[in-house]
């Protein structure tokens, strides 16, 4: 096997490894979302969550990972779409953003 071959094969390992990592990922926020909507008493809508962004980051030991921005929708009546959004970085759920409106701010009664 020449240095080539060897190059070719150690990148389709790279890139097995990638895929198979993003899986796993994946499924982490697909169950990330879905528990923070079912604690909302919100739909998740599809089932799924798509990515948005592919970068590199620290984690809090300085180690470097894969950071994933995974974006998805949900309602609150079946009528309507609002956009949330889940950060991993590597196998960790980082962030999950509902965007929810704030709570209203009712009167103060004297």
């Amino acid at each position: 096997m020449d240095l080539p071959d060897l190059l070719g094969l150690m990148l389709l390992a790279a890139a097995a490894w990638l895929w198979l990592d993003s899986l796993t990922a994946r499924e982490t926020a697909v169950s990330a979302a879905r528990a923070a909507c079912e604690s909302e008493h919100l739909l998740l809508l599809d089932d799924t969550v798509a990515i948005t962004r592919l970068g590199l980051a620290r984690n809090g030991n300085g180690e470097l990972r894969i950071r994933r921005i995974y974006g998805f929708e949900y309602s609150d009546t079946g009528d309507d779409r609002n956009a949330g959004s889940v950060v991993t970085l590597g196998s960790r759920v980082i962030v999950i953003n509902l965007n929810l409106p704030d709570a209203p701010q009712w009167p103060v009664l004297h």
